[in-house]
């Protein structure tokens, strides 16, 4: 599963990159995906319950 620190380094790149272009069409789309990334982050900090099948109930052989 992808972390919370992997959203957040995607986003500041893609910071870094609309702060060096001028083409003000490109500099949105970067900032609008970095929010989104920066979105995905958050919600990644939020653990998900853990959905993994249970072992069934085994009751120990009583020995006698």
């Amino acid at each position: 599963m992808v972390g919370r620190n992997y959203f957040k380094r995607q986003a500041a790149t893609l910071i870094k990159f609309a702060q060096s272009t001028s083409d003000p069409q490109t500099v949105a789309a970067l900032i609008e995906k970095a929010d989104e990334l920066s979105s995905q982050g958050d919600e990644a900090a939020i653990p998900s319950p853990d959905l993994s099948p249970r072992a069934p109930d085994i009751e120990p052989e009583s020995r006698a």
